[in-house]
């Protein structure tokens, strides 16, 4: 049968199990724990309040005014229109609203629909180590191979180390796909390090791909550098982003790409047999918002980041108090924390006990790694935790957390 094709596909990829089964990720294991103890989720990378008022309040406005059939399949052109202003103002990038923007589905589809498109049997597809999960799937389904360079972590968080970056590059590369700020490390590639990957995605003629994002939440000082604004990755690059995370509603699966026209019509080319075209009317409440920086929706985003700071610092100090070594989280929802001084070295084990343990669901930095590879060995004793809930839900997590000290 031709189904077993995908069979084999999904099975190679996580999500079957031998015998067939759609395999239960941790990330649903680990939700579904923290629903049955009632243990506090910092799991799942969610808000757990809604983004700005005026922003629902045009999304209502649009069903309202009839706006609820298909649009149009690169999405309406306020939308394109905001997004090239956005990349021009906060980038300098000078983007083609009309032929170099498409709106996707949230930054899932953008991503599975570019290495569907630009991938296939015989190229590699380079991307961090660990990362998102659906980066292996849409990668086994193109029917590419997985390679990875490790992020090391330090005592300023994780990096890249040169040597491994340009170990991981061969003539095979077809595809770089890099993630910063990055989930779930929280570490925010610096430009030397962005430099490296796209000189050497340059000298194999590779393209680049960016998932950017938390491109606004980053803390600190730390500036988030797009891979598109560096010379060697000019005119090869494919900028990834979304509205879930900026704008605090993920549920809208807002997302777009940007880059080299002839890129965007390839990526179309395969979006148009996925979901077609999404999100139809809460495509004009974030073109309203991308079009508002300087009004209530960039007063809203700057209150998000330095909130976002603070809920950060006070998870991270519960964390150090409780015995964890935390690595700095330089941007985005998460801080991954080191349970090997607690005299925890299987962060599986770890994960299923700490809601008997702390009253806190986390999930193991190995589930972002191939399995058995020597970066998911070296992070086997790492939690990711998020901070991306109320001040109270994290004061109650703190308080669990420092029962693991005793």
């Amino acid at each position: 049968m031709r189904s077993d094709r995908w069979i084999d596909v999904a099975r190679g990829a996580g999500l079957l199990s031998p015998s067939g089964v759609v395999a239960p990720t941790i990330f649903a294991e680990m939700s579904e724990l923290a629903t049955r103890t009632g243990a506090v989720n910092l799991g799942q990378g969610f808000p757990d309040v809604d983004g700005p008022e005026h922003l629902k309040d045009v999304a209502v406005a649009a069903i309202r005014e009839g706006h609820n059939q298909y649009p149009p399949g690169p999405g309406i052109p306020q939308l394109r229109e905001a997004l090239a202003a956005h990349q021009a103002r906060h980038y300098g990038l000078s983007v083609d609203p009309n032929t170099e923007v498409l709106v996707t589905a949230g930054a899932t589809e953008a991503i599975a629909a570019t290495i569907l498109a630009l991938a296939g049997p015989g190229d590699e597809v380079l991307t961090l180590e660990p990362y998102y999960d659906s980066y292996a799937a849409s990668i086994a389904m193109a029917g590419a191979t997985h390679r990875t360079i490790a992020l090391r972590p330090g005592p300023d968080g994780f990096h890249l180390d040169p040597d491994d970056v340009r170990a991981a590059f061969t003539d095979r590369t077809r595809i770089v796909l890099v993630n910063t700020p990055h989930n779930p490390t929280g570490t925010v590639l610096t430009t030397e390090e962005l430099t490296l990957l796209a000189e050497q995605a340059a000298a194999r003629d590779a393209v680049v791909v960016t998932d950017e994002v938390y491109e606004h939440l980053t803390y600190d000082g730390v500036r988030h550098v797009p891979l598109a604004t560096l010379p060697a990755a000019a005119g090869r690059t494919l900028t990834i982003s979304s509205s879930g995370k900026s704008l605090s509603f993920t549920g809208w699966k807002v997302g777009w790409i940007h880059g080299p026209a002839e890129l965007v019509t390839a990526v179309r080319t395969v979006k148009q047999f996925l979901t077609y075209v999404a999100s139809g009317p809460f495509q004009y409440a974030v073109a309203a918002g991308l079009a508002d920086e300087d009004g209530r929706t960039g007063e809203y985003v700057a209150g998000l980041r330095a909130s976002l700071q603070s809920r950060r610092d006070l998870l991270t100090g519960a964390l150090d108090a409780a015995g964890f070594a935390t690595a700095r989280a330089a941007g985005t929802y998460f801080v991954v924390a080191d349970a090997a001084p607690l005299g925890f070295t299987d962060a599986v084990d770890l994960c299923r006990r700490l809601p008997e343990l702390a009253d806190v669901v986390g999930i193991p930095v190995s589930a972002f790694c191939a399995a058995g590879s020597p970066t998911a060995e070296a992070l086997g004793s790492w939690v990711r935790f998020t901070y991306v809930k109320q001040e109270s839900v994290l004061e109650r997590a703190a308080e669990g957390l420092a029962r693991l000290r005793g």
